[in-house]
């Protein structure tokens, strides 16, 4: 086969190749996106955002919780033992 006649089998061939990728997840992935998928990722964008904003508070109260447990341990380390701790020994009596 030469000339036009190659073209029939490969315009068939082409034609189906195209719409077997068409129908499968390349061709719905495609279709997505034309549709206005990146809406949805407009949508996650902003989730990831709000996370990460609530992620930032969680951090903040965490440092605010640390520096209140340094705090009471300095504070309870400073006391001069176990006496002034109650039901702490308290010597002979």
């Amino acid at each position: 086969m030469e000339g036009p006649e190659i073209l029939i089998p490969m315009t068939f061939f082409l034609t189906v190749g195209g719409v077997l990728i068409a129908r499968g997840e390349i061709g719905k992935a495609i279709a997505h996106r034309i549709r206005g998928g990146s809406q949805s990722d407009d949508r996650l964008q902003g989730e990831l955002a709000e996370v990460r904003q609530e992620l930032e508070v969680v951090r903040q109260e965490l440092a605010e919780v640390h520096e209140r447990v340094d705090f009471a341990e300095r504070l309870l380390a400073r006391s001069h033992g176990p006496e002034q701790l109650p039901g702490g020994h308290r010597g002979p009596g």
